[in-house]
């Protein structure tokens, strides 16, 4: 199970952290992602962090900007936004990859990004 949190209403060049709590006794072992889906938009891929944190990818397009992060021991994976632009705005999903698919996602938190 994930729960994503820390979305919600900034002013652009603001920074973010989103949180992503897992449940379950893979989540030491598994690829983790986070996803976004602006308004009218298809869900898109934002970043990857493999099973101990030694290796990340990126989309190409928030590249430079967002920063993800994870630790075992609390079970959570994380997303810095910094700085944050309108074109950010959306829902935030992260996701558990298996058999090197993301299969396990979570609700997702609202990212607003306004002045």
């Amino acid at each position: 199970q994930l729960q994503a949190s820390g979305g919600g209403l900034v002013q652009p060049g603001d920074s973010l952290r989103l949180s992503c709590a897992a449940s379950g006794r893979t989540f030491s072992t598994s690829a983790m992602g986070w996803f976004r889906q602006a308004p009218g938009k298809e869900r898109e891929f934002v970043a990857e962090i493999n099973y101990n944190g030694g290796a990340t990818r990126y989309a190409e397009s928030p590249l430079g900007r967002f920063t993800i992060s994870r630790d075992n021991f609390k079970k959570a994976v994380y997303l810095q936004i910094n700085p944050l632009r309108p074109g950010d705005t959306g829902v935030y999903y992260c996701a558990a990859e298996e058999g090197g698919r993301f299969v396990y996602w979570g609700q997702g938190t609202q990212v607003t990004v306004s002045s």
